[in-house]
């Protein structure tokens, strides 16, 4: 295979990539603008903020990772033109979304009383509470935008979420600076600001989505076939058979991360603030890398479904090639202005010392990062999903906190010993995923 080959499928998965991307760059930014100006508000409050984001966003990454199922179900189905299918798919999808957020909120709720006990500073958790609580309350709405954009991402149409999104965030943005700072006759509230401002953007995100879906006939086609009798247990089941497993895989990584903010935060709170600021440079290239891997997901699974298995090998290379381009070019800004970006979230001059190392890290981490997320989503497309969480859990629960522990304490690295071990086992994640779609691909082409 030459270049030329692989030009029609970068535009196609582009096409379907690109407005992945900016969805999820938009969700991305605004958890920038809440770190800036919760981190110009104090440090205390972006620590809170740090803190509470990584316990919250362990189960909600799960219950969205458990979604993520619907979308190469709905494509299999919607290639094979089986309308009654996808109906089935969305309306069961709908209950199994609202089992699932009750169950998550139950979980987040009972942890509240429980922060002052995970060893942070008394003043980071105190301010954390509120927060969370906040977040917590706008999680099942969130969760229904989440399902209505996994389906729509079936059918392959990953531009309406990208508009209501980008929409819905401007707005979060303007009430982070109305509550954070207390504008226009608020009181300044800080992190909770940060939280409401969450909570109502959350609340308003899948109530524009269902009108936008009812507004184009194709889509409204599917809500006018749903009815009692499409309530399946079987459906429920199959949903449950592919979505956990994916969950579970997705929040292997989460807790990776989440731990990784507690064990810094025993360090101190400026380690755990420079943390934060790292992880959210970080999380604006893992959106992008998110974007690929949702496209290859769709790409992979529309071609498995018409059994075109040279095409589906084509559009996974394909990815590959791009995440490569797109993380060249992430590393090399996050490397380039490592004395630069710290600024833009605090004044603290002991959190920038300690950020400017740890977004060299991130820069090389970048790789690592995107090719697992693009190796899951190519294992995805063809519903290959209980496999990878065992990979899942040998990279990011048996070899990155143990590594991490090792280097961040005995060997002495401090925060940067963490960002090692991040390195270490994406690496060997994106490497197992790989050789894993390889082998099954080389079957079915052999088929």
């Amino acid at each position: 295979m030459n270049f030329r080959d692989y030009i029609p499928y970068y535009r196609r998965n582009l096409r379907v990539a690109f407005p992945v991307m900016l969805t999820q760059l938009g969700a991305a930014l605004v958890g920038i603008a809440d770190s800036v100006m919760v981190g110009h508000y104090g440090t205390t409050d972006l620590a809170a903020v740090s803190f509470g984001n990584g316990i919250f966003f362990t189960f909600m990454v799960f219950a969205m990772g458990a979604l993520m199922g619907v979308t190469p179900l709905t494509g299999y189905a919607y290639v094979q033109k089986d309308a009654t299918r996808v109906a089935s798919l969305l309306q069961n999808g709908a209950m199994f979304t609202l089992l699932l957020g009750t169950v998550t909120c139950a979980v987040l709720g009972a942890l509240v009383p429980l922060l002052h006990m995970m060893g942070q500073e008394p003043e980071v958790a105190e301010a954390a509470r509120p927060y969370l609580i906040t977040r917590v309350i706008g999680l099942v709405p969130f969760l229904l935008f989440c399902l209505q954009k996994q389906f729509l991402e079936g059918l392959g149409n990953t531009v309406a979420a990208m508009i209501i999104t980008f929409g819905v965030n401007l707005l979060n943005i303007l009430l982070n600076w109305v509550l954070i700072f207390g504008h226009w006759g608020f009181q300044p509230m800080g992190a909770y600001g940060a939280g409401l401002a969450s909570m109502t953007a959350s609340t308003l995100m899948p109530v524009v989505f269902f009108v936008v879906i009812c507004s184009k006939t194709e889509w409204r086609r599917y809500l006018s076939l749903c009815s009692l009798r499409l309530f399946s247990r079987k459906v429920l089941r199959e949903l449950c058979r592919v979505g956990f497993p994916i969950g579970a895989q997705t929040t292997m990584e989460t807790v990776l991360f989440t731990i990784s903010f507690i064990m810094v935060g025993w360090i101190s709170k400026e380690a755990l603030a420079a943390h934060h600021i790292a992880n959210n440079v970080a999380d604006v290239a893992f959106m992008l890398s998110l974007g690929v891997g949702a496209a290859t997901t769709i790409r992979v699974s529309h071609q498995y479904g018409l059994k075109d298995y040279h095409a589906m090998r084509m559009a996974a290379r394909a990815s590959i090639h791009l995440i490569l381009f797109m993380n060249t070019i992430g590393a090399g800004l996050m490397i380039g202005l490592c004395t630069v970006l710290p600024w833009a979230y605090t004044n603290d001059t002991e959190v920038i010392r300690i950020t400017t190392p740890l977004l060299v890290a991130a820069g090389l981490f970048q790789y690592a990062d995107g090719l697992q997320c693009v190796g899951a989503g190519m294992l995805r497309g063809i519903t290959d999903v209980r496999r990878p969480m065992l990979y899942a859990f040998i990279a990011y629960v048996v070899v990155a906190l143990p590594l991490g522990w090792v280097l961040m304490f005995p060997a002495g690295m401090g925060v940067s010993g963490m960002w090692v071990s991040f390195i270490v086992a994406l690496s060997l994640a994106a490497l197992m995923f790989l050789l894993r779609f390889r082998r099954l691909q080389r079957t079915y082409l052999h088929e």
